[in-house]
């Protein structure tokens, strides 16, 4: 049992925003395969497609996707949490997005009655055009957008932060300003793949974001530097796929981890990562997850 942001977790594996957290069944799934809190697909202020197939490819060394944040809208949304909430004894984290502070504030407070546990802003998607990366980039939209919700809401407030930046500590410390109660670090990676026969783009949307085991350094190198600077929890994301993984995510920072890319293998993941952390604790001597977070940095 772990406590991050006033919220209890039977573990510290946590579902990331993606597929996966589509339908308050496929959260309940999740729930049930042992993640100890589940993260919402996002959601924005209005129905939203998403780009052109091809939008997800398996490059076998991670996943590059352009899905677009397609959802339905929050109104729409709301039962799927509800759903969830009856479903799976878990915590559940709305992720939203919106164009500006104010769409983020409406979706927020739309969501509230749904029972969410916290909300998770994402300002990092890095292949919506005008949401996501292109705000988070900026550290005094990050700051406003998060001071927006968090003054229409009591709940714990997650900014989930992009790696596609010059200083990802700026944007953490605009966040924590803003008054988030924990940053999530990362979204994916923007990159792009290119058909050698045809010449053209493989993605619908051209590029997108590289997910799976390919960014975990990234990832590890991001929470490290965030755990340093902010006085704010860490959530670590980003190519963890076994309990080896999130023991180091956990080291360089991390109170708790996100699991997204690795579910294409299978669910089952969250209970064997959750094992996995909870035997390597008891047999390396430590009391608890707390002794072996930030690890790292008193072993430099």
């Amino acid at each position: 049992m772990i406590e991050i942001t006033g919220i209890r977790l039977n573990n510290p594996t946590i579902l990331a925003a993606g597929v996966m957290g589509t339908t308050g069944a496929s959260l309940a799934r999740i729930a049930w395969e042992g993640a100890g809190a589940v993260v919402t697909k996002s959601i924005g202020p209005e129905p939203k497609e998403g780009h052109s197939n091809p939008s997800m490819i398996n490059l076998g060394y991670g996943f590059l996707n352009a899905m677009g944040l397609p959802n339905p809208s929050y109104p729409d949304f709301s039962r799927e949490i509800e759903i969830t909430k009856r479903e799976a004894d878990v915590p559940v984290i709305a992720s939203i997005f919106g164009g500006n502070a104010e769409e983020f504030a409406i979706v927020a407070d739309g969501l509230v009655d749904a029972g969410p546990d916290a909300f998770e802003l994402n300002v990092s998607c890095p292949h919506a055009q005008g949401y996501g990366a292109s705000i988070g980039c900026d550290a005094c939209a990050v700051e406003e957008i998060t001071a927006a919700v968090c003054d229409i809401t009591e709940l714990p407030v997650w900014v989930k932060l992009t790696p596609n930046v010059t200083d990802i500590v700026s944007i953490g410390k605009a966040a924590q300003r803003g008054g988030a109660d924990a940053v999530v670090a990362i979204n994916t990676v923007r990159g792009m793949a290119i058909d050698i026969h045809s010449g053209y783009p493989v993605l619908g949307n051209r590029f997108g974001g590289l997910s799976g085991r390919a960014i975990k350094p990234v990832a590890i190198k991001c929470v490290y530097d965030l755990y340093a600077a902010l006085e704010i929890p860490v959530i670590g994301v980003g190519g963890i796929s076994t309990w080896e993984d999130a023991v180091e995510m956990m080291m360089a920072g991390a109170s708790a981890v996100q699991i997204g890319s690795a579910v294409y293998d299978g669910p089952e993941i969250f209970r064997t990562v959750a094992d996995g952390i909870e035997s390597f604790i008891s047999s390396g001597g430590y009391r608890d997850t707390s002794d072996i977070v930030g690890l790292a940095h008193r072993r430099a």
